[in-house]
């Protein structure tokens, strides 16, 4: 039989079973073993699965200028729009999910396969706000989807040109290892606003409700942090695995006990995206895939039918600003991820950089096609890499584990985001740890740094924090008197990113 040790070595008559496996995602040569790696990757599909409860609360019960859901069904059954059509909002979130976990989970499987790293990727949060609550309303459905493929053509072709790998390549390290500390505080906050331990309060924010931690659900969080904590602090294998089952387990006893049921107004100690109990066998159908294709490319350019400068340029800034989110969040991410498992050369490149962009590119096009947002990388694959998880072989199990859920989506939603939160806030703490690599007494380079660190838990963005950084690099530079030692593509993205924060601006200007 096949045999693989600890270490990742093969044994046995593994060299004859695995050989072709182990060369191409570089198993051994990355440290790693299968089961790593089959851990890693489920792992990281835990901590991304809130996606598939939580984008169909987005697209699927957003409308457009028709007051049409994505489904093509209107919301409302009056003239007045106040009277919901439940049956379609249900129809429409049911499609919106299946599709969520299909192109995710195809695009994970080829990020494994062809970029051969650890990341899993899904419909982006903030950029399906953005498509439902901006974007959608100004057009129809499938023009607002159309600006989101021409968003995916146009970075595919930077990536083909090798442009988005020559920007890559001209931030300075420094800067890179603040945004990978800038992401760990980011998740950080993530997991702690998931979990109800920080809340939106007077003013900004609070801890739990009223400055107190009350509720269950919050319970579950503490005692599921707490033996990850130990289980970590052991070394057992699977720690993070181990610790989300135990917070799940936990969770659906408390609410099969309790019937705390779903967060609310009226529900301040609920569960806050998942309720961990178990929906019935009726839940379980095949999964309605209407939603493919159903895309109008240049529609978003000419809304009314008619092409003119304002709503053509309307629509490039629309692209623009999806085009830049997309593009400095995934290398944001895979800085991030490659630092964490230690899979970053000298020069500070994760292997096989252009096939890894080429991917999370293509994503995008796809979730664009398939009526479901942007699809793009997602930082929570740092919990899997902090599991094990190294070669793309965990991307693969990620992906299976998306396809798997088009036809298990009720059980996938059980697991409740007070029971994943913990994981990314130990994930978080790991990240931090990198910040005693900034020379702080420079200030050419650690006000830049701390820019780009601060800003993105306080704006609740990655792209956020890394233009800011950017444009306060190339400014710190001016200062110094040393602006001809900025790389020419940092001067060309501050620029776009200086575009990026007033667009607002130029937007009134050609309206």
């Amino acid at each position: 039989m096949s045999a693989i040790s600890p270490s990742g070595t093969q044994s046995g008559a593994a060299d004859g079973d695995l050989s072709g496996l182990d060369k191409w995602f570089e198993i051994t040569k990355r440290g790693s073993s299968v089961a790593r790696e089959v851990r890693g990757g489920l792992v990281t599909f835990f901590t991304m699965a809130y996606i598939i409860a939580l984008n169909p609360l987005i697209i699927g019960t957003a409308v457009d200028k028709n007051g049409n859901l994505v489904s093509g069904a209107p919301k409302f059954t009056d003239a007045a729009m106040t009277v919901v059509d439940g049956a379609a909002v249900g129809q429409s979130i049911a499609m919106v999910a299946a599709v969520t976990a299909l192109i995710a989970g195809i695009m994970t499987i080829l990020m494994g396969v062809v970029g051969r790293f650890p990341i899993g990727l899904a419909t982006g949060l903030g950029l399906n706000a953005m498509l439902a609550y901006v974007i959608a309303p100004t057009m129809t459905w499938p023009q607002a989807m159309g600006l989101v493929v021409c968003e995916g053509i146009v970075i595919t072709i930077l990536v083909l040109t090798g442009f988005r790998e020559a920007v890559f390549r001209a931030v300075p390290p420094t800067l890179r290892i603040a945004i990978s500390v800038g992401i760990g505080l980011f998740i950080t906050l993530v997991g702690l606003a998931d979990a109800g331990i920080i809340r939106a309060g007077d003013p900004l924010v609070q801890l739990g409700i009223g400055g107190s931690l009350t509720g269950w659900p919050i319970f579950v969080f503490v005692v599921t942090l707490f033996v990850l904590l130990f289980l970590y602090q052991r070394k057992v294998k699977g720690a993070m695995l181990w610790a989300i089952a135990a917070g799940t387990v936990l969770a659906v006893i408390l609410e099969v006990a309790t019937s705390i049921g779903a967060q609310s107004d009226d529900n301040v100690t609920g569960w806050a995206l998942n309720v961990p109990a178990f929906p019935g066998w009726d839940a379980f159908a095949a999964p309605n895939l209407g939603l493919l294709g159903r895309v109008d490319v240049f529609g978003g350019f000419a809304p009314d039918g008619h092409a003119t400068l304002g709503t053509v340029l309307t629509g490039v800034m629309l692209v623009f600003s999806l085009l830049l989110a997309d593009f400095f969040d995934t290398m944001g991410t895979v800085v991030a991820i490659g630092a964490e498992g230690n899979l970053l050369n000298e020069s500070g490149e994760p292997p096989h950089l252009r096939e890894i962009l080429l991917v999370d590119s293509l994503a995008a096009l796809a979730g664009g096609a398939g009526s479901v947002s942007s699809n793009t990388s997602y930082i929570e694959s740092t919990a899997g890499v902090a599991e094990g998880a190294r070669t793309g072989l965990a991307s693969v199990v990620t992906g299976a584990a998306f396809v798997l859920a088009l036809f298990v989506t009720p059980v996938v939603n059980m697991v409740p985001s007070e029971a994943v939160a913990p994981v990314l806030v130990l994930v978080g703490f790991l990240m931090m740890m990198q910040v005693g690599q900034i020379d702080w007494p420079d200030l050419e380079i650690s006000v830049p740094a701390f820019v780009t660190i601060v800003l993105m838990p306080f704006s609740y963005s990655i792209t956020v924090g890394i233009g800011a950084g950017f444009i306060t690099y190339v400014a710190m530079k001016i200062f110094a008197g040393k602006a001809g030692k900025v790389h020419v593509l940092m001067w060309v993205v501050s620029a776009l990113f200086v575009i990026y924060f007033a667009q607002s601006l130029i937007s009134g200007w050609f309206s």
